[in-house]
């Protein structure tokens, strides 16, 4: 089995499309109006507009209701992360800290409220982590 991406639904596939582009410095990959992806990493951010849910199951996602997932993105200095997003991000949820699993962490939501973590490893323990792949 190969994990392959995270999808938002939104009602607004541009702006949501623009703030992930601005967020991560990668290009979004459009397939229609209604759809596109980032790639950053090896993981994809896929990104589609509401006139996509009825494709699978009618009413079985909502734009900008989302209270329990958040998207992390590994970057190799959050304090300069975070320097860059004070430009365009209306909502941060906590500037950044360092957690007691060890990395540093910038928390965030993105315009349809969606938590959005970016996060260094910051300590002996968490750098190890991530070295094994873990």
């Amino acid at each position: 089995m190969e994990f392959v991406s995270i999808r938002i639904i939104t009602a607004d596939v541009a702006r949501l499309v623009d703030f992930y582009e601005l967020a991560t410095g990668a290009r979004a990959a459009w397939a229609t109006e209604d759809f596109a992806e980032i790639a950053v990493g090896g993981a994809t951010l896929a990104i589609a507009g509401t006139r996509t849910v009825p494709l699978f199951a009618p009413g079985s996602a909502r734009p900008a209701a989302n209270d329990s997932v958040i998207t992390e993105f590994l970057v190799d200095d959050v304090d300069l992360v975070h320097e860059k997003l004070t430009s365009f991000v209306t909502d941060f949820v906590a500037g950044p800290t360092t957690m007691p699993w060890g990395n540093r962490s910038l928390l965030l939501r993105d315009p349809d409220g969606n938590l959005v973590n970016f996060f260094t490893p910051v300590t002996p323990a968490a750098i190890a982590r991530r070295k094994d792949g873990k």
